[in-house]
Protein backbone atom coordinates (compact mmCIF):
# COMPACT_ATOMS: atom_id res chain seq x y z
CA UNK A 1 0.00 0.00 0.00
CA UNK A 2 3.15 2.44 0.49
CA UNK A 3 4.39 1.98 -2.17
CA UNK A 4 0.80 2.23 -4.04
CA UNK A 5 1.05 5.65 -2.38
CA UNK A 6 4.50 6.58 -3.28
CA UNK A 7 4.15 5.58 -6.62
CA UNK A 8 1.32 7.66 -7.06
CA UNK A 9 3.06 10.65 -5.15
CA UNK A 10 5.94 10.31 -7.86
CA UNK A 11 3.71 10.44 -10.94
CA UNK A 12 2.24 13.16 -9.53
CA UNK A 13 5.49 15.41 -9.20
CA UNK A 14 6.63 14.23 -12.25
CA UNK A 15 3.41 15.08 -14.25
CA UNK A 16 3.23 18.52 -12.01
CA UNK A 17 7.27 18.80 -13.11
CA UNK A 18 5.97 18.37 -17.17
CA UNK A 19 3.45 20.90 -16.68
CA UNK A 20 5.69 23.51 -15.34
CA UNK A 21 8.42 22.89 -17.89
CA UNK A 22 6.52 22.53 -21.53
CA UNK A 23 4.59 26.15 -22.59
CA UNK A 24 3.08 26.92 -25.25
CA UNK A 25 3.47 30.34 -27.05
CA UNK A 26 0.88 31.54 -29.50
CA UNK A 27 2.23 33.15 -32.95
CA UNK A 28 2.01 36.41 -31.81
CA UNK A 29 3.60 35.81 -27.95
CA UNK A 30 7.34 35.59 -27.71
CA UNK A 31 9.26 34.43 -24.22
CA UNK A 32 12.01 35.93 -22.35
CA UNK A 33 13.51 33.10 -20.83
CA UNK A 34 16.13 34.09 -17.39
CA UNK A 35 18.33 30.84 -16.38
CA UNK A 36 19.01 31.07 -12.42
CA UNK A 37 18.64 34.96 -13.30
CA UNK A 38 20.89 35.46 -16.09
CA UNK A 39 19.44 36.29 -19.85
CA UNK A 40 19.37 34.06 -22.27
CA UNK A 41 19.74 36.50 -25.62
CA UNK A 42 16.82 34.36 -27.64
CA UNK A 43 13.47 35.05 -27.27
CA UNK A 44 11.31 31.70 -27.67
CA UNK A 45 8.68 30.62 -29.65
CA UNK A 46 6.26 30.30 -30.86
CA UNK A 47 5.14 27.07 -30.42
CA UNK A 48 6.14 24.59 -27.85
CA UNK A 49 8.81 25.33 -25.14
CA UNK A 50 10.90 23.34 -23.06
CA UNK A 51 12.43 25.19 -19.38
CA UNK A 52 14.37 23.53 -16.70
CA UNK A 53 12.23 23.53 -13.73
CA UNK A 54 13.03 25.30 -10.71
CA UNK A 55 16.12 27.04 -13.21
CA UNK A 56 14.37 28.57 -16.32
CA UNK A 57 11.71 31.39 -15.37
CA UNK A 58 9.99 32.63 -18.35
CA UNK A 59 8.23 35.82 -19.04
CA UNK A 60 5.61 36.14 -21.75
CA UNK A 61 5.66 38.81 -24.23
CA UNK A 62 2.86 39.78 -26.87
CA UNK A 63 4.10 41.63 -30.21
CA UNK A 64 0.39 42.15 -30.96
CA UNK A 65 -0.48 46.15 -31.82
CA UNK A 66 -1.78 47.90 -28.36
CA UNK A 67 -4.47 50.78 -28.08
CA UNK A 68 -3.26 53.14 -25.69
CA UNK A 69 -5.54 55.67 -24.89
CA UNK A 70 -4.08 58.84 -22.48
CA UNK A 71 -6.47 60.27 -19.96
CA UNK A 72 -7.39 63.77 -20.40
CA UNK A 73 -5.07 66.42 -19.86
CA UNK A 74 -5.33 70.31 -18.90
CA UNK A 75 -2.70 72.39 -21.23
CA UNK A 76 -2.53 75.93 -21.15
CA UNK A 77 -1.68 76.90 -24.95
CA UNK A 78 1.29 79.27 -25.87
CA UNK A 79 -1.39 81.96 -26.48
CA UNK A 80 -2.46 81.07 -22.66
CA UNK A 81 -5.83 79.49 -23.58
CA UNK A 82 -6.82 76.58 -21.39
CA UNK A 83 -8.02 73.50 -23.13
CA UNK A 84 -8.56 69.82 -21.77
CA UNK A 85 -7.54 67.80 -24.51
CA UNK A 86 -6.95 63.46 -24.80
CA UNK A 87 -5.58 61.59 -27.19
CA UNK A 88 -4.82 57.67 -28.49
CA UNK A 89 -1.79 55.79 -28.96
CA UNK A 90 -0.76 52.57 -31.13
CA UNK A 91 1.87 50.66 -30.31
CA UNK A 92 3.86 47.52 -29.95
CA UNK A 93 6.70 45.51 -28.62
CA UNK A 94 9.31 44.95 -31.36
CA UNK A 95 12.48 44.23 -29.19
CA UNK A 96 10.71 41.65 -26.44
CA UNK A 97 14.16 41.23 -24.24
CA UNK A 98 14.62 44.96 -24.08
CA UNK A 99 10.91 45.69 -23.04
CA UNK A 100 11.66 43.33 -19.89
CA UNK A 101 14.95 44.30 -19.21
CA UNK A 102 15.22 47.50 -19.66
CA UNK A 103 12.14 48.83 -18.23
CA UNK A 104 9.92 48.17 -15.71
CA UNK A 105 5.66 47.76 -17.06
CA UNK A 106 6.37 49.06 -20.08
CA UNK A 107 2.67 49.74 -20.55
CA UNK A 108 2.86 51.90 -17.56
CA UNK A 109 6.34 53.85 -19.02
CA UNK A 110 4.41 54.08 -22.85
CA UNK A 111 1.65 55.75 -20.88
CA UNK A 112 3.00 58.28 -18.64
CA UNK A 113 5.56 59.42 -21.32
CA UNK A 114 2.41 59.83 -24.02
CA UNK A 115 0.99 62.28 -21.32
CA UNK A 116 3.63 64.36 -20.35
CA UNK A 117 4.59 64.73 -23.81
CA UNK A 118 1.22 65.59 -24.95
CA UNK A 119 1.10 68.32 -22.27
CA UNK A 120 4.63 69.54 -23.20
CA UNK A 121 4.24 69.48 -27.05
CA UNK A 122 0.48 70.93 -26.96
CA UNK A 123 1.82 73.75 -24.70
CA UNK A 124 4.00 74.77 -27.19
CA UNK A 125 1.38 75.49 -29.88
CA UNK A 126 -1.46 78.14 -30.30
CA UNK A 127 -4.79 77.41 -30.09
CA UNK A 128 -5.52 77.80 -33.71
CA UNK A 129 -2.64 75.10 -34.74
CA UNK A 130 -4.40 72.45 -32.48
CA UNK A 131 -7.96 73.42 -34.29
CA UNK A 132 -6.63 73.41 -37.85
CA UNK A 133 -2.93 71.70 -37.65
CA UNK A 134 -4.34 68.07 -36.52
CA UNK A 135 -2.17 65.90 -38.34
CA UNK A 136 1.18 68.30 -38.20
CA UNK A 137 0.59 67.74 -34.22
CA UNK A 138 -0.12 63.90 -34.61
CA UNK A 139 3.15 63.66 -36.23
CA UNK A 140 5.39 65.17 -33.70
CA UNK A 141 3.56 63.82 -30.87
CA UNK A 142 4.13 59.87 -32.57
CA UNK A 143 7.82 61.24 -33.21
CA UNK A 144 8.95 62.35 -29.59
CA UNK A 145 6.69 59.14 -27.60
CA UNK A 146 9.14 57.07 -30.25
CA UNK A 147 12.05 58.58 -29.21
CA UNK A 148 11.90 58.16 -26.25
CA UNK A 149 9.72 54.33 -26.24
CA UNK A 150 12.24 53.76 -28.61
CA UNK A 151 14.86 52.19 -26.42
CA UNK A 152 12.60 50.21 -24.41
CA UNK A 153 11.59 47.64 -27.51
CA UNK A 154 8.36 49.82 -27.90
CA UNK A 155 7.53 50.96 -31.40
CA UNK A 156 4.98 54.01 -31.57
CA UNK A 157 3.48 54.00 -34.65
CA UNK A 158 0.29 55.83 -34.45
CA UNK A 159 -0.39 59.27 -31.82
CA UNK A 160 -4.03 60.79 -32.89
CA UNK A 161 -5.58 63.69 -30.70
CA UNK A 162 -8.90 63.15 -30.47
CA UNK A 163 -11.03 65.87 -28.60
CA UNK A 164 -10.20 69.18 -27.97
CA UNK A 165 -12.07 70.83 -25.03
CA UNK A 166 -12.75 74.59 -25.13
CA UNK A 167 -13.78 76.85 -21.97
CA UNK A 168 -17.40 78.17 -22.97
CA UNK A 169 -16.53 81.27 -22.97
CA UNK A 170 -13.56 80.72 -25.44
CA UNK A 171 -15.84 79.22 -27.67
CA UNK A 172 -18.58 82.47 -27.49
CA UNK A 173 -15.74 84.67 -28.43
CA UNK A 174 -14.52 82.70 -31.30
CA UNK A 175 -18.30 82.67 -32.47
CA UNK A 176 -18.32 86.30 -32.78
CA UNK A 177 -14.95 86.21 -34.55
CA UNK A 178 -15.90 83.84 -36.95
CA UNK A 179 -19.46 85.84 -37.31
CA UNK A 180 -17.40 89.05 -37.59
CA UNK A 181 -14.95 87.63 -40.60
CA UNK A 182 -18.34 86.18 -42.24
CA UNK A 183 -19.36 89.83 -42.07
CA UNK A 184 -16.29 91.28 -43.24
CA UNK A 185 -15.98 88.97 -46.21
CA UNK A 186 -19.53 89.72 -47.35
CA UNK A 187 -18.63 93.54 -47.23
CA UNK A 188 -15.49 93.02 -49.23
CA UNK A 189 -17.42 90.56 -51.88
CA UNK A 190 -20.43 93.51 -52.26
CA UNK A 191 -17.55 96.22 -52.50
CA UNK A 192 -15.94 94.18 -55.43
CA UNK A 193 -18.73 93.82 -57.27
CA UNK A 194 -19.87 97.84 -56.91
CA UNK A 195 -16.62 98.87 -58.04
CA UNK A 196 -16.75 96.12 -61.03
CA UNK A 197 -20.46 97.68 -61.61
CA UNK A 198 -18.64 101.15 -61.57
CA UNK A 199 -16.45 100.10 -63.97
CA UNK A 200 -18.70 99.02 -66.43
CA UNK A 201 -21.10 102.00 -65.71
CA UNK A 202 -17.94 104.13 -66.60
CA UNK A 203 -17.06 101.98 -69.77
CA UNK A 204 -20.74 102.08 -71.20
CA UNK A 205 -20.96 106.31 -70.47
CA UNK A 206 -17.77 106.72 -72.62
CA UNK A 207 -19.65 104.57 -75.39
CA UNK A 208 -22.76 106.70 -75.31
CA UNK A 209 -20.44 110.03 -75.21
CA UNK A 210 -18.79 108.66 -78.68
CA UNK A 211 -22.04 107.91 -80.11
CA UNK A 212 -25.09 110.42 -79.19
CA UNK A 213 -27.30 108.30 -81.39
CA UNK A 214 -26.48 105.40 -78.82
CA UNK A 215 -28.51 107.31 -76.42
CA UNK A 216 -31.69 107.80 -78.66
CA UNK A 217 -32.01 103.58 -78.76
CA UNK A 218 -31.66 102.70 -75.22
CA UNK A 219 -34.31 105.67 -75.01
CA UNK A 220 -36.92 103.67 -77.40
CA UNK A 221 -36.21 100.64 -76.05
CA UNK A 222 -36.52 101.60 -72.63
CA UNK A 223 -40.25 102.74 -73.96
CA UNK A 224 -40.43 99.66 -75.34
CA UNK A 225 -39.98 97.53 -72.21
CA UNK A 226 -42.27 100.14 -70.02
CA UNK A 227 -45.30 99.82 -72.91
CA UNK A 228 -45.24 95.92 -71.90
CA UNK A 229 -46.61 96.89 -68.24
CA UNK A 230 -50.00 98.24 -67.54
CA UNK A 231 -48.79 101.55 -66.15
CA UNK A 232 -50.49 105.17 -66.86
CA UNK A 233 -46.64 106.76 -66.47
CA UNK A 234 -45.28 108.00 -69.50
CA UNK A 235 -41.92 109.65 -69.56
CA UNK A 236 -40.36 112.14 -72.18
CA UNK A 237 -37.25 112.43 -72.78
CA UNK A 238 -35.83 116.41 -73.00
CA UNK A 239 -32.45 117.26 -74.76
CA UNK A 240 -29.77 118.75 -72.83
CA UNK A 241 -28.35 120.88 -75.20
CA UNK A 242 -32.32 122.40 -75.51
CA UNK A 243 -32.03 122.93 -71.57
CA UNK A 244 -28.86 124.63 -71.89
CA UNK A 245 -29.92 127.13 -74.35
CA UNK A 246 -33.10 127.62 -71.84
CA UNK A 247 -30.74 128.51 -69.52
CA UNK A 248 -28.63 131.07 -71.23
CA UNK A 249 -32.08 132.70 -72.38
CA UNK A 250 -32.90 133.15 -68.82
CA UNK A 251 -29.48 134.88 -67.84
CA UNK A 252 -30.13 137.06 -70.76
Amino acid sequence: MTEVIAGIIVIVLIVALLAASLKVLREYERGVVFRLGRLIKNPRGPGLIFLIPLIDRMVRMELRTVTLTVPPQEVITRDNVPVRVNAVAYFRVVDPIAAVVEVEKFLVATSQIAQTTLRSTLGQHVLDELLSEREKINAILQRIIDDQTGPWGVKVSVVEVKDVEIPTSMQRAMARQAEAERERRAKVIAAEGEYQASEKLADAAQVLAEHPVSVQLRYLQTMVEMSAERTSTVFLPIPIDLLAHLSRLGER
